[in-house]
């Protein structure tokens, strides 16, 4: 039996030598190495390790771990991420909800969180939507206004 440790190392070690693109694709890797897991667990398991799911070609992606490391890294990532998987962005007050590609609400929020900002004070991400908390309603006003650049390029 492989500890939560061994078997989220087993994943990272996977998506590191691999391209796996879907969680069921990642369930029947680590099945075969021994790994005894539900789409459920892999799934708890992506969000806990932050993996996003970065583009290859062709509307294809494969897992990776996000690597950055100083905040210009955060924030070209980020703002590629934004061209490519955010598709609206709405505020009311000082929250704001940002809908993305499906699959992608995590890899986006995960990056917004890194850039460890005090005018937000907090994401929660779903499938297809994150919600950011602004601390004011004034910031939120210029959050949505700096993301909507990002969003355009």
């Amino acid at each position: 039996m492989f500890s939560k440790e061994q078997r989220q190392k087993r994943i990272q070690e996977i998506i590191a030598r691999e391209s796996i693109s879907t969680q069921s694709e990642l369930v029947e890797r680590l099945n075969a190495e021994g790994v005894r897991v539900t789409q459920a667990t892999v799934s708890r398991d992506i969000n806990e390790l932050r993996l996003v799911r970065l583009p290859i070609g062709k509307s294809k992606h494969r897992y990776s771990l996000a690597q950055v490391t100083t905040e210009t890294d955060v924030m070209d990532e980020l703002a590629r991420l934004f061209r490519t998987f955010v598709t609206d962005i709405d505020r009311g007050e000082n929250l704001l909800v940002v809908k993305t590609a499906e699959g992608h609400a995590n890899g986006v929020a995960f990056f917004l969180d890194k850039l460890r900002r005090d005018d937000i004070v907090g994401t929660l991400a779903g499938q297809d939507t994150i919600m950011i908390v602004a601390r004011t309603v004034a910031e939120g006003e210029a959050l949505l206004e700096e993301l909507h650049s990002l969003m355009l390029g």
